[in-house]
């Protein structure tokens, strides 16, 4: 491999220890939240990495979160997989028209301004939160599955998920819960089970884009991944204890409500202050 290659797989990063020590706080909080709600896992980390880490530049923040998001995702998934509430064939029917879009997506975001991407998504959060709220009394069909009737739609929905995954740099679990709610009618803790094989899929597809123009910072994403590894098992036992009470999707929904509220400050902010200079 040529020098500029491998400088542009391993990028310019250089943080501190304490910056790697808050880099493991944040991936057990988002490994908490991807083994809990099965979405959320990388909009949380972004702006850990950014306001909490300190990873100056917006894109490595999103292109080592997509690498750490896609393992912590990995590690839920083993543990709902044990508990029986994963639906593999919708997962992979999803995963596979999602990545394509990831792909599409990841491509184009990375020319766009960072904070106009997070305050972009952040407007699109508020809006899937209200969706979330709307549906949290629908327990779903419990015997809900993947056929040639609903097919088109799991794809459909995969396709344009994996695009807005792709293009804002997150996993997307809260975008692709909602997805699979509507396209197969499945309970939302199966959503979440299932959800996590989209998040893997998506995750490595944007990181591998990312990382192909030096954005991803390779140890602070290791150690992020090994914090997650323990906040996953944790928050995959607490979703098999919450989902019976419909208290799944109230987190879920205020997450989705408190993420978005701080980004929009945050974002705003610093576009705001932009314009004024």
């Amino acid at each position: 491999m040529a020098r500029g290659a491998r400088a542009a797989w391993f990028g310019r990063v250089t943080l501190n220890t304490l910056q790697y020590l808050l880099g493991g706080l944040s991936g057990g909080i988002v490994g908490f939240t991807l083994g809990l709600v099965g979405g959320g896992g990388s909009i949380l980390a972004v702006p850990l990495m950014v306001y909490l880490v300190g990873v100056a530049s917006p894109h490595v923040a999103i292109g080592t979160s997509a690498l750490a998001v896609a393992a912590n995702a990995a590690s839920g998934l083993a543990q709902h997989a044990r508990a029986g509430t994963v639906k593999w064939r919708c997962g992979f029917l999803y995963a596979g028209s999602g990545v394509v879009g990831a792909l599409a997506g990841s491509t184009i975001g990375k020319a766009i301004d960072g904070q106009k991407l997070l305050f972009l998504f952040a407007l699109l959060m508020l809006g899937v939160g209200v969706l979330m709220l709307r549906g949290r009394n629908n327990p779903g069909i419990e015997g809900a599955a993947c056929n040639r009737h609903n097919a088109p739609k799991v794809l459909g929905y995969g396709l344009g998920t994996g695009g807005f995954s792709g293009f804002f740099g997150i996993g997307g679990g809260f975008l692709i819960v909602p997805g699979l709610i509507a396209s197969t009618k499945m309970p939302i803790l199966n959503a979440v089970g299932t959800s996590l094989v989209a998040v893997t899929a998506f995750g490595l597809t944007t990181a591998l884009s990312y990382a192909m123009s030096g954005l991803v910072d390779w140890t602070l994403a290791a150690i992020f991944i090994v914090g997650g590894l323990v906040g996953g098992v944790a928050g995959a036992r607490a979703a098999r204890k919450l989902s019976s009470r419909g208290t799944l999707t109230m987190i879920f929904a205020g997450l989705i409500f408190a993420v978005a509220a701080y980004m929009l400050f945050r974002s705003a902010t610093v576009l705001l202050a932009g314009a004024a200079g």
